[in-house]
């Protein structure tokens, strides 16, 4: 059985909801350092219930107006 690595079509889904793991691996940071960023409100999340889930989009957003921020001093 041949496998693959390319991500599936389900994890390159913009709307798709990314627990605080796999938020963490997208963005390169600790689970420590994003709980800590979405508690403060400084990364697009939302709470159900105890979950904290990011939504794919509003991080490429959120990592992309930092850019521009950057960019800008």
């Amino acid at each position: 059985m041949k496998t693959s690595t390319a991500p599936s079509q389900a994890s390159r889904d913009p709307n798709r909801l990314l627990s605080i793991r796999e938020a963490a691996e997208f963005l390169g940071i600790s689970d420590r350092l994003l709980w800590t960023l979405a508690d403060n409100r400084e990364v697009p999340s939302l709470r159900i219930g105890r979950r904290r889930l990011f939504r794919r989009a509003a991080l490429i957003r959120w990592i992309a107006e930092r850019e521009n921020d950057e960019a800008d001093e």
